[in-house]
C-alpha cells in the first residue's frame, strides 16, 4: 500500500509600500499559485506589507514556522526602500553583507567591477543563504531555510520561478471540477452546497457570480487531492444545477 502523497501548503508575502497605496496592481500572488499547483503545492494564505523591516521580519517569522514554504516578492532591488533582504536577515538573526558569488554576477553583468553603492545592494545576501537565478536582470534573489526571496516586477519573479522549482518537494495534487450554471442565484445554492461539503469528505466546494451583458449565473467549482472524491463530487455538482432547472453549460477539469 502506498502512503498519500501529503498536503503541501505555502504562503506567499507581498511586499511594498506600492502595492498598498494602490500604485501598483499585484499580479504575481496568481503567477505563483498557477506554478506551484501543478507540483502538488497551494497557497494557503497571502500577506501584503509595507517596506517596514520589522514587519516584514515578523510576518517572514510567523509564515515561515506556519507553512512548509514562503515565497516573497518586491523590495530586493538598488534603492532606499529596498528593505526585504535586510528584514529576513533580521526574521532568522544573522548577519548580511556583500556577496562575492552575487557581486560577480553582476559585475560580469554589467561589465564593471566599478559597482556603485546602489547595484552594491543587490548583491547584499543574508548569511547561510543560497542564489536564486535571475535570467531577466541578473540581479540574484536568494533562498534562506524555507523562505524564498524574489524581486517585485513580474516578469523577473516569474523568470526566478524556473530556478526555484526544482528545490520544491510537492505533495498532493489539488485537481478541480467547474460547472457552469446560467440564471442561478447564490442565495438558491448555499444550503445544496453545504450538504455537498458535508457529504464529500476531503471535497471543498464554492460559488462564484458572473454577470455580463447576456446574462448571469455562477461557477460551481469542488476541489480535493483525492480523484475518486472529486469524481463524485463533480456529478453531484452536476444533479444540483439539473435539479434547479438548469442545464450545466460548461464542466473543466
Amino acid at each position: 500500500m502506498t502512503d498519500t502523497p501529503r498536503l503541501v501548503r505555502a504562503a506567499v508575502l507581498l511586499i511594498g509600500d506600492e502595492l498598498l497605496s494602490g500604485r501598483t496592481q499585484d499580479t504575481n500572488l496568481q503567477t505563483i499559485a498557477k506554478y506551484l499547483a501543478p507540483l502538488g503545492i497551494q497557497i494557503a494564505e497571502a500577506r501584503v506589507v509595507p517596506d517596514v523591516p520589522e514587519t516584514i521580519a515578523a510576518a517572514v517569522n510567523a509564515l515561515r514556522t506556519a507553512y512548509d514554504y514562503v515565497f516573497t516578492t518586491g523590495g530586493i532591488g538598488p534603492t532606499h526602500d529596498d528593505k526585504t533582504a535586510d528584514s529576513v536577515a533580521l526574521a532568522f538573526g544573522v548577519g548580511i553583507d556583500v556577496r562575492p558569488d552575487a557581486r560577480a554576477i553582476l559585475e560580469a553583468h554589467y561589465k564593471t567591477t566599478d559597482l556603485n553603492e546602489a547595484r552594491l545592494r543587490m548583491a547584499r545576501i543574508p548569511e547561510g543563504a543560497s542564489l536564486i537565478a535571475n535570467p531577466v536582470s541578473k540581479a540574484p534573489g536568494f533562498q534562506l531555510g524555507n523562505v524564498f526571496v524574489m524581486a517585485g516586477v513580474p516578469t523577473i519573479m516569474r523568470g526566478m520561478l524556473d530556478d526555484v522549482g526544482p528545490r520544491l518537494e510537492g505533495g498532493a495534487v489539488v485537481a478541480s471540477r467547474t460547472v457552469r450554471g446560467r440564471g442561478l442565484r447564490e442565495g438558491d445554492l448555499a444550503a445544496a452546497l453545504a450538504a455537498l461539503e458535508a457529504k464529500h469528505a476531503g471535497v471543498t466546494f464554492g460559488s462564484y457570480p458572473w454577470f455580463s451583458p447576456d446574462g448571469y449565473g455562477a461557477h460551481l467549482v469542488a476541489r480535493s487531492a483525492d480523484p475518486a472524491a472529486l469524481e463524485a463530487a463533480g456529478a453531484d455538482l452536476l444533479a444540483l444545477v439539473r435539479n434547479l432547472g438548469v442545464e450545466p453549460e460548461i464542466v473543466e477539469s
